[in-house]
């Protein structure tokens, strides 16, 4: 469930169990797991995938959703809030400043080059897999977590610093960790991401951001 405000301002940053109170541990989530969006971006999401459903159902189509996690890579917007966390870091070392990290930035992200999600994309478009209801849902990343810290890292490292400050501030409606199991993209529609963290980092690092 949502964190608590107090657990959060004493730098608690970590979910632990509603009954028992002991430490979770994280884990992949799968397309089928309970929706329980906790901001109103994650909202709208969820929204946009009850409105495509009815209207495949209402048409007699079918809609898939690509449910995107961390996407990053060469031409990002650069200094806007919707391009996500690494567009910011990438913004602030294009500035010459030191990426912020949140919390303890040892929460956890799945990220994904965008590369990997246009081929997901075309993999989704120019599937001939017999659709299984009005909406197929994918989860589209890359499978191996990362902390933001780490990202945070090395980024900065490629880039040529400055070296990322952690700051212990937080957003209420952050998720502490979300990261996704792919699998069924994988297997339904045979896609694979291509671009490792670290090479795909360091090409970040390098290419500009789109408004440069």
């Amino acid at each position: 469930g949502p964190r608590a405000v107090a657990d959060l301002d004493a730098g608690r940053f970590e979910p632990t169990c509603p009954r028992c109170g002991a430490d979770l541990a994280p884990g992949l989530v799968g397309e089928d797991a309970p929706a329980d969006p906790r901001n109103v971006y994650a909202t709208t999401k969820l929204a946009q995938e009850h409105l495509a459903a009815a209207w495949a159902r209402t048409t007699g189509a079918t809609a898939v959703s690509l449910r995107y996690h961390n996407v990053y890579g060469p031409r990002m917007p650069r200094d806007t809030p919707y391009a996500g966390v690494a567009s910011f870091f990438r913004s602030a070392l294009a500035r010459g400043e030191a990426p912020r990290v949140f919390e303890d930035g040892r929460q956890r992200r799945d990220f994904v080059h965008v590369r990997d999600v246009a081929a997901a994309n075309v993999a989704a478009l120019e599937s001939a897999r017999p659709p299984e209801g009005a909406l197929s849902a994918y989860n589209t990343g890359s499978g191996e977590p990362h902390t933001v810290g780490e990202m945070a890292v090395a980024l900065s490292a490629a880039h040529g610093g400055p070296e990322p400050v952690v700051t212990g501030e937080y957003r209420l409606g952050d998720v502490r960790h979300i990261t996704a199991d792919s699998a069924r993209l994988r297997t339904d529609l045979g896609w694979r991401p291509r671009v490792g963290f670290a090479a795909g980092m360091r090409e970040f690092a390098r290419d500009g951001l789109r408004g440069d």
